[in-house]
């Protein structure tokens, strides 16, 4: 049974961080490593972490010494990590019982190296309002519109590398991992079934209409090195896919 390093960047997400923690730790699939990435200036909720850790020896915390961002405290998580396959979790997401052992048991028998999975749209109070079904995407699919949810990704950790890693950007930088990774393999694979609960809040920084717009046109024309018409021809096509999917 392989190792899996569960990583969650934490800030200021202190009334759903339980919750999520919980649903990894009731995981049936049992051989983990669960690491958090403290990335809050101001300690506080070190409390309440700490004593959840003291409760989980696979539990293991980490602090930035400044905020860093989503993004680089994932890199840092997965350089900490001693998993060879590796699972992202926010830290208002939860996972359903079943969803590593479904998922890996899937990457398995496929010989998959990232998979992703169908989820549940859900709000503050827990209430499910939507879902998403996930989708075999190649590169072209990916990049007229990102149909991965961040939080229902497991991959080989050998596909990260020096120059396929998170960028340092505010919002879609798991947009530009995903393309950077399936540019040199072949798909990111689908498991259909429903694994994942994501939270829709409407002040977070994904929900930022503005700075969608303006780190989308930094994947394609910062990351992806395309033109600025191609890239603004791209930014267009993702946001229309968006709107469609509201």
């Amino acid at each position: 049974m392989d190792l899996i390093s569960v990583i969650i960047p934490y800030y200021k997400k202190k009334k759903y961080i339980v919750s999520a923690i919980n649903s990894v730790l009731r995981q049936s699939y049992k051989n983990l490593e669960l690491i958090i990435v403290y990335d809050d200036e101001n300690l506080d909720d070190l409390v309440l972490l700490k004593s959840l850790k003291e409760k989980d020896k696979r539990i293991k915390i980490y602090i930035n010494k400044k905020n860093l961002g989503a993004g680089m405290s994932r890199n840092r998580g997965i350089k900490l990590s001693n998993g060879k396959l590796i699972a992202f979790l926010d830290s208002d997401d939860l996972w359903l019982q079943d969803k590593l052992k479904k998922q890996i048991l899937f990457m398995k028998q496929n010989k998959i190296k990232i998979s992703h999975t169908s989820y549940l749209i859900i709000n503050y109070a827990n209430k499910i309002i939507g879902n998403r079904q996930a989708k075999d995407l190649n590169y072209e699919q990916l990049l007229n519109s990102c149909d991965i949810g961040l939080s229902t990704v497991i991959l080989d950790k050998k596909l990260i590398k020096n120059n396929i890693k998170f960028p340092n950007i505010k919002t879609k930088e798991d947009f530009v991992l995903w393309l950077k990774i399936i540019q040199n393999e072949n798909n990111i694979f689908a498991l259909k079934d429903n694994l994942t609960k994501w939270r829709r809040l409407n002040n977070s920084l994904s929900s930022s209409k503005f700075q969608r717009i303006k780190d989308g046109y930094l994947v394609y024309r910062r990351y992806m090195k395309f033109s600025r018409i191609k890239s603004i021809i791209y930014l267009s096509l993702l946001s229309i896919n968006y709107l469609l999917k509201r």
